[in-house]
């Protein structure tokens, strides 16, 4: 459990320093406009996307002693280190040059993120055939996560102060802590993925493929709600930083640590509802965490502007909202990936790197199309960006238009797409899933 915990903390912490800050990066520090910074983010999540199916089908089809996971998660912890810290590195030159610099560390990281993340989530399904011990297994992934995420929080906290320069310090030690945890993690589960499941290896087309996962209804329900969840949980990272500063008023200072609040919350959440999920079952679950996040979403678009010097009694129903995101959204961590292996033992021959691969393709692929049409958004909406940055992000007074459209990408938007995630899972059997054990 503690290896497999270390598994995500390198990607999570990624993945949490990209969600928050990378835009504000963008339009700040690199000085982008943020339609440009919306296209990035695309090119992000598009060629993530796209070379998921590719290293799901060759991870399953990739032989050693210690199974075919590890080889490609030790391979991919030094790069995934390196261009962690380079994404953040501000170059001479142009909007242009700038651009195309971005562009290529971005697919660099990308394909090193995916060769960890993809295989080690694979891993859930492999390592045991129990459905508790494996909801204990996602819960132990998604805690490193979270701590990860936020101890990435705090290490930008110290050091965003310094613009442009403190972006680069906080690149080269979480690269350092994203290598570090995934080669730890490589150690500590080396003997047990040398006796896990493995997959059946026989090839198979992409027609085929498809048309696998096609008939594969459970499959497709849990693809629907992990697409609705993390459009809703990426979309309110994203807009975050920029809600807090540029609509509530929080000072830049003190918005980074603003967000902690969120990271702590989450991770009580995770188990939470891990617990809940184990006596309850699954769906009990993410209907109770679902309303708690519906709840703040709401709230979320009726919070007022702060007054100027403001107290910490100003502060606390902020903090308190943002406490009450983190417990719902916790449930996007834990609900999907716990009954993604229900859905790939319903397939007979259970290809994880498969089920695994399509699962995070479609869900890259739509996060990456809606980042660049929240970038465009705020530019037709008159969003101004920064050519200088004080602390993460400058203050910069907004139109009225680019106000309501981050309020909107904050609240409504996300509050609607967790309400239609509960729709697609009405008719999951989930009766008694929690009490199987083998």
């Amino acid at each position: 459990m503690v290896a497999y915990g270390l598994g995500d903390a390198g990607t999570g912490l990624a993945a949490t320093q990209l969600g928050f800050y990378l835009f504000p990066f963008f339009t700040c520090a690199a000085g982008l406009p943020a339609f440009i910074a919306g296209s990035l983010l695309t090119v992000i999540k598009v060629w993530d996307a796209l070379n998921d199916p590719l290293i799901g089908w060759l991870s399953d089809h990739t032989r050693s002693r210690w199974g075919p996971r590890l080889p490609w998660m030790l391979g991919a912890a030094l790069p995934l280190g390196i261009s962690l810290a380079s994404i953040w590195w501000v170059p001479e030159g142009d909007t242009l040059q700038r651009t195309l610099y971005y562009v290529v560390m971005a697919i660099l990281l990308m394909t090193a993120y995916t060769s960890v993340n993809l295989p080690y989530a694979a891993l859930s399904t492999e390592l045991t055939p129990d459905t508790a011990i494996r909801t204990r297994l996602n819960a132990a992934r998604f805690t490193g996560s979270i701590i990860a995420g936020l101890s990435g929080l705090i290490v930008a906290s110290v050091v965003l102060s310094n613009g442009a320069d403190g972006y680069l310090r906080m690149g080269q030690i979480t690269g350092t802590i994203a290598a570090l945890a995934t080669l730890a993690c490589c150690w500590g589960l080396a003997p047990f993925a040398k006796t896990a499941q493995r997959p059946s290896g026989q090839a198979e087309p992409l027609v085929q493929q498809l048309r696998r996962v096609r008939a594969n209804g459970r499959f497709l329900m849990v693809l629907g709600l992990y697409l609705l969840l993390w459009f809703a949980l990426q979309l309110m990272q994203v807009v975050a930083l920029i809600w807090l500063v540029q609509v509530i008023h929080v000072p830049p200072a003190l918005s980074t640590w603003i967000l902690l609040p969120f990271q702590l919350s989450a991770l009580v959440g995770l188990q939470i509802w891990s617990l809940l999920s184990n006596r309850r079952g699954r769906i009990t679950a993410l209907r109770w965490g679902a309303g708690l996040w519906i709840a703040a979403c709401v709230l979320s678009m009726l919070v007022p502007v702060l007054p100027d010097g403001a107290s910490g009694m100003d502060l606390a129903p902020l903090i308190a909202l943002i406490v009450l995101v983190g417990l719902g959204a916790s449930t996007a961590y834990l609900i999907p990936w716990s009954l993604l292996p229900d859905a790939i033992d319903a397939d007979p021959s259970r290809p994880a790197g498969l089920y695994t691969a399509w699962m995070v393709f479609g869900q890259k692929l739509m996060i990456g199309i809606s980042m660049s049409v929240f970038g465009g958004l705020l530019s037709l909406t008159g969003y101004i960006s920064s050519q200088t940055c004080s602390g993460p992000l400058s203050f910069i007074e907004q139109p009225d238009s680019a106000l309501l459209a981050i309020r909107f990408c904050m609240g409504l938007i996300p509050a609607t797409l967790v309400v239609l995630g509960l729709v697609v899972m009405r008719r999951w059997p989930d009766r008694g899933a929690h009490l199987q054990h083998t």
